[in-house]
């Protein structure tokens, strides 16, 4: 009945339109599903921040035992994501192909109503489950960071959104900076008055090209995104654009390659005669824990009462559970199932999605046992 069910309610989210700003209909579904399984609901005013049509949606239920789970996910879809058309082959769900899948976060959303479902049915013991619905988690974390600490009190808090087949534990996760940098120099026409020019892209070039990119060391890593200039062949170009990113699991290195970063900024425009201003913007802080932390430890054993291997490991890409970390909850973040995230190709194992609400349970089932010696 349960794995049917859970199926069942992950076809029916995903195909529910809900980019970034855009959840209200994901939003009600979820607030449905959990208050007919017994919680209380609510959402909270940070639509008045974030912009989005919906709050957070905050949910409880109550527990039969001691101590608080939170359980989090996002209800907003990367595009292309509008009339996603799930199929199933062989037991992998993935879409027609004109569209993502949505298993990021549809399969954290399932996961958690089916687990909420399952315990509220049942007589065994466990903890209040303090569930955490977020919008416009795809677009930078904006819903994690306007929900107020009060809303977030847990013991321990699962973040259900990182790729790879369940059993994947998160224990760390970079700090990231992202900028926008405008160069300024004087616009000439290229071919009868060059020399009466200053080029805002030759500006930005030498930047980049003083800059170290890519894969810096195991932990960390710079990029150049994007590159706006220009109005035509013959125009010595007056404004640029630039945008760019640094992050490492190191926080101390990742402000050092910022700083880097924003000198060489700087230079490439004093060095032409030009102006730059370069607006920084910190994204989140990084989190770690050590792979004998109780609580990955805890995460650990419920994989293995699911029969999976548990296997730690770090990311390079962020998610709400820096926001929750830098909070001081302490959180990790799930290997959901999702492979192929955000494209087209994305897909999820039926047999994943189960798998990752059996680890749910085990995670509240080990937290009522541990709260009774």
């Amino acid at each position: 009945m349960g794995d049917v069910r859970l199926l069942e309610t992950f076809l029916e989210l995903v195909r529910i339109d809900s980019p970034p700003g855009f959840e209200a209909a994901t939003a009600a579904y979820c607030a449905a599903a959990l208050l007919e399984a017994g919680c209380t609901v609510r959402f909270d005013d940070s639509a008045t921040v974030t912009g989005s049509v919906v709050g957070n949606l905050i949910a409880e239920l109550p527990g039969t035992a001691p101590g608080i789970l939170g359980l989090s996910a996002h209800f907003d879809v990367v595009e292309p994501c509008r009339g996603i058309k799930p199929v199933i082959t062989d037991g992998i769900v993935h879409s027609i192909g004109h569209t993502v899948l949505g298993a990021d976060d549809r399969s954290g959303l399932a996961a958690i109503i089916e687990a909420v479902r399952r315990f509220a049915e049942s007589e065994e013991a466990h903890p209040s489950i303090r569930v955490l619905f977020t919008v416009q988690e795809e677009v930078g974390l904006v819903g994690a960071k306007a929900l107020v600490p009060a809303d977030t009190h847990c013991d321990l808090c699962l973040v259900l959104d990182a790729g790879g087949v369940p059993g994947g534990i998160v224990v760390a996760a970079p700090t990231h900076y992202t900028f926008s940098a405008a160069f300024r120099g004087r616009a000439a026409h290229a071919g009868v008055a060059p020399e009466q020019g200053l080029s805002a892209i030759a500006m930005a070039a030498s930047a980049v090209s003083r800059m170290h990119l890519g894969r810096l060391d195991h932990e960390t890593t710079a990029n150049i995104g994007s590159i706006r200039g220009g109005t035509a062949t013959n125009v010595i170009p007056a404004a640029c654009e630039l945008t760019g990113e640094c992050r490492s699991l190191d926080n101390a290195r990742c402000e050092h390659v910022r700083a880097e970063m924003n000198a060489a900024l700087h230079a490439a425009a004093d060095d032409a005669g030009g102006t730059v201003d370069v607006l920084w913007h910190f994204e989140y802080q990084g989190f770690h824990y050590p792979d004998d932390h109780p609580a990955v430890l805890l995460v650990a054993e419920a994989c293995r009462d699911k029969g999976l291997e548990p296997r730690t490991y770090k990311t390079g890409g962020g998610s709400d559970a820096n926001v929750f970390a830098a909070s001081g909850l302490t959180v990790l973040a799930l290997a959901s199932g999702m492979e192929g995230l955000h494209g087209t190709h994305e897909q999820i194992a039926v047999a994943d999605l189960e798998a990752l609400t059996g680890i749910v349970e085990a995670v509240a089932r080990r937290m009522a046992k541990g709260a009774d010696r």
